[in-house]
């Protein structure tokens, strides 16, 4: 192994894209976070509901 391929580590993105998914109705959508941010809990219009509900963060998609 040559010393070049351990020294060009790849970098970590500093955002990632996760699941965001209704505690209501299981409405799902993407949504872009920094990596070192706590879990996301956020208010957004549901389609299905017709109105404001809870959206939690399900599970990590991909990196940025």
């Amino acid at each position: 192994m040559f010393l070049t391929n351990i020294l060009m580590k790849k970098a970590k993105s500093k955002s990632i894209m996760v699941l965001m998914e209704s505690a209501i109705t299981g409405h799902k959508f993407v949504w872009i976070r920094e990596r070192l941010a706590d879990k996301l809990e956020i208010i957004r219009f549901d389609p299905y509901l017709g109105q404001n509900s809870l959206y939690r963060e399900r599970r990590r998609i991909r990196s940025m």
